[in-house]
């Protein structure tokens, strides 16, 4: 199945930012533009507006002068949905209500060409349950655009219960000819970013009401240590905080309120209170003119010791024996026990697992990093019990590293840690229910929401068993489900075994019948 021709007529039904966005793209991709609105008035507005983004583009030497009025000359408002009936493409982006979708594309299959795509650009409805009424459901597709529309690259390109493979595979080729980066999904809640992004959202929101770090601490150690862009309190805060939670409490009814998705009650007061962001003056953090934004807790010098002791294999966090060795603090390894550094005080430093400090004599565990050598920023936990020399000599260790540190409670997988391991989780229950591939997942969160690593990549980098452990202590610690590994990252740890040796998680073998011996 190929593209649709550059020759054929694309629509577009809602002249709003989204609207004008979809019809700018397909503009530009050399397509001639219809813009229906129910109010001819914002349809025409819509031409206008993304005429004039156009003539912008050539203005500032963006595209060139004859593209652009070429362009310019082929976009129009429809007066009425029966002007789009030799459209080859119809791309709906009005008000997210099922009613109103549905209605519409039964209108639609009144008009246009029986080899006309039907698609519909929601974020959160079902594109099964819009397909429903109509006469020839196999047609319709979601065809899910990310906002500002011609600048972010990724489209998820949705296939309904009932959606024709070649329907969605002439879809997918279009979207791809006019220089966007489409990813298969299946239809799901929330599809692919919606869904897998929960925990980065989630996670830091039950930190925060655990009293294990305030927000702007929990913001700052998942950009300078987990290498996101921004922190989720700033970025909810950007997003509106009743738009996200929003989201998120249709994810959770839609999967018949799994605790995988529980909305956050901190977040339910913020809506409440009508601090819903920037939009409001006052999120999770203020604004405007005057507005003193908290920064986060940074702990004061420490000294570093001046010998340590690295026992057994300290996994992702193996590049910091590299790097202590060369801000001159000497190492001595031995390959046995551990994972852990051993401190001169006898304390001992360990890599965030899922556990919590209170639970041994004298730990301070530290948060994963993207990088250690990159990161700027490293998180430390300790409880009451824990010794104030051994917490001040981990904090001088990574002080000597070139690193902020910030203290938080004694919170089990800390920040980054546990965060990470519930978007491996999610990603590996996805790829096992069909949901998508999960190279079009890592591709999905990489461009839909910048993550620096995706989720699938990020396991392969950490180790088979590593999310999967931490989450099982997690969830011995926090019972309930929320934290409980999907039997999909329960197997990957088995099949990569085999790919090692045919070994099981802990070197088990089975025999004949099945059992372990």
């Amino acid at each position: 199945m190929t593209a649709i021709e550059r020759s054929r007529t694309v629509a577009v039904i809602g002249a709003g930012t989204m609207g004008q966005g979809i019809a700018q793209v397909a503009l530009l991709a050399g397509h001639r533009v219809l813009i229906y609105d129910i109010d001819a008035s914002l349809a025409a507005d819509g031409v206008s507006f993304v005429q004039d983004r156009v003539e912008r583009m050539a203005a500032k030497g963006r595209l060139d002068r004859a593209e652009a009025e070429d362009a310019i000359g082929r976009i129009d408002s429809a007066a009425a949905l029966a002007d789009l009936g030799d459209c080859a493409l119809v791309v709906e982006a009005v008000v997210e209500n099922v009613g109103v979708k549905s209605a519409l594309f039964k209108a639609l299959e009144e008009v246009v060409s029986p080899d006309a795509l039907l698609a519909t650009n929601t974020s959160s409805l079902s594109v099964t349950e819009l397909a429903a009424g109509l006469a020839h459901p196999g047609r319709f597709l979601g065809l899910h655009f990310f906002n500002p529309a011609p600048l972010l690259p990724l489209v998820e390109v949705v296939s309904g219960f009932a959606t024709d493979p070649a329907a969605a595979d002439r879809a997918y080729r279009t979207v791809l000819g006019w220089g966007k980066t489409p990813v298969r999904c299946a239809d799901t809640p929330g599809f692919i970013v919606n869904r897998i992004a929960r925990p980065f959202y989630a996670e830091a929101f039950a930190v925060y009401e655990e009293q294990g770090a305030d927000p702007a601490t929990i913001d700052a150690v998942l950009r300078e240590s987990g290498g996101f862009k921004m922190g989720p309190f700033q970025l909810t805060d950007l997003i509106g905080q009743d738009v996200n939670e929003a989201v998120t409490r249709s994810v959770w009814e839609s999967f018949f309120r799994s605790p995988k998705f529980t909305p956050s009650l901190a977040q339910r007061r913020l809506v409440q209170s009508g601090r819903l962001g920037r939009k409001s003056g006052h999120g999770w953090y203020p604004y405007g003119p005057d507005a003193q934004v908290p920064g986060p807790h940074t702990a004061g010098p420490e000294d570093a010791p001046e010998k340590v002791t690295v026992v057994g294999d300290l996994g992702p966090a193996a590049e910091l024996t590299d790097l202590l060795e060369e801000a001159g603090i000497a190492v001595t390894a031995t390959g046995s026990g551990g994972p852990y550094i051993q401190l001169p005080g006898e304390g001992q430093l360990v890599l965030a697992d899922g556990k919590t400090s209170v639970e041994f004599a004298d730990v301070v565990y530290f948060d994963l990093a993207l990088d250690y050598r990159a990161a700027t920023r490293i998180a430390l936990s300790a409880s009451a019990d824990t010794s104030e020399r051994t917490l001040a000599e981990a904090i001088g260790l990574f002080q000597r590293l070139g690193k902020k540190v910030s203290v938080i409670g004694d919170v089990p997988g800390m920040i980054v840690a546990r965060t990470v391991a519930m978007l491996i989780d999610l990603t590996a229950d996805a790829v096992a229910r069909g949901v998508a591939s999960a190279e079009d997942i890592d591709t999905a969160m990489r461009l839909g929401v910048n993550y620096p690593v995706g989720p699938a990549e990020w396991h392969d980098r950490l180790g088979r068993d590593w999310a999967y452990d931490l989450l099982h202590h997690l969830d011995e610690r926090c019972p309930g489900g929320r934290y409980a590994p999907s039997l999909a990252l329960f197997k990957l740890g088995y099949e990569a075994g085999e790919d090692e040796g045919g070994e099981g998680d802990d070197g088990e073998t089975a025999d004949d019948s099945g059992e372990t011996e």
